[in-house]
């Protein structure tokens, strides 16, 4: 074993408040929607949109999310076994989140969203939900991480880690970093493309820029990464891959034909502080 690689022994559980406990992957979680409320209540108030929206946008995201990920995982990964048991599916706390499943929950919850809730186009809505979403998925990596789950192959390299909860006695790859740190990249380059080229980016071109990174890294990375059902064993691709793929390739549709779209037309306020009120004078 070499100096660099990593006996990991975290606990998944913060603490214990008498029979419930409180985990750290519940805990990235919530910080996924705290910090998706806040840049997107940002990003409302600095384009002028009514803030009233972004309440209900947190409800239709949330719900759509953690469906469209406990299906997924459901319907992706273990299908005989879920079709047998439907109850189970709603057992939500023994785990199971599938990420593409919850990638389509969100498309579609954000489709209703639109229609009855919105004064906005629907690109305009995705272009900047995918700011957000990308430190979510940064997040939900990291609660992974904490969970001693979802991680790669054997490896000799110096950064390998023994996840001794997993059972594990021999250094596999940290996945969750190879996955988790291009998503936290992803989100501080969407952030900056926002925040200094809004005005001119055409419609669906931040999409189409996030769904080609980060569904390309989920791809190269299952290279590395232990296949997440027995199934998996045969496949030359994994469920990840295949799942990623079509992704891909619709994010390279929509970054084709976002080129010969014209920027949508938008009111920015540059200073999102209100200036304080003037004394009458007497």
């Amino acid at each position: 074993m070499t100096l660099l690689q990593v006996t990991w022994d975290a606990s998944p559980v913060i603490f214990n408040l008498g029979p419930l406990s409180v985990r750290w992957y519940g805990l990235f979680w919530a910080l996924s929607f705290y910090f998706g409320y806040e840049i997107m209540y940002r990003i409302f108030k600095r384009e002028s949109v009514p803030l009233m929206q972004v309440d209900k946008l947190l409800l239709y995201i949330a719900l759509g999310a953690v469906v469209g990920a406990r299906l997924g995982h459901c319907f992706f990964y273990d299908f005989n076994y879920y079709i047998n048991n439907p109850l189970e599916i709603l057992m939500i706390w023994q785990g199971g989140l599938a990420s593409h499943g919850g990638a389509i929950g969100i498309i579609l919850a954000l489709y209703i969203y639109q229609k009855k809730v919105s004064s906005k186009s629907y690109a305009w809505l995705l272009d900047r939900l995918v700011i957000p979403i990308s430190l979510g998925a940064f997040f939900i990596r990291m609660g992974n991480l904490m969970n001693s789950e979802i991680y790669g192959h054997q490896t000799d390299l110096s950064w390998g880690f023994i996840f001794v909860r997993a059972g594990e006695v021999v250094p596999k790859h940290p996945t969750q970093f190879y996955e988790g740190i291009p998503y936290l990249l992803l989100f501080l380059g969407l952030g900056w493309l926002y925040l200094k080229k809004a005005k001119v980016l055409p419609p669906a071109f931040m999409l189409s820029l996030f769904a080609i990174v980060m569904f390309t890294v989920r791809f190269l990375v299952e290279f590395v990464k232990e296949d997440q059902s027995a199934f998996e064993a045969n496949m030359t691709l994994n469920m990840g891959q295949w799942l990623s793929l079509p992704l891909i390739v619709a994010g390279v549709v929509v970054f084709f034909w976002s080129l010969k779209q014209q920027p949508e037309p938008i009111t920015i306020k540059e200073n999102l502080k209100e200036k304080p009120k003037e004394k009458k004078r007497r």
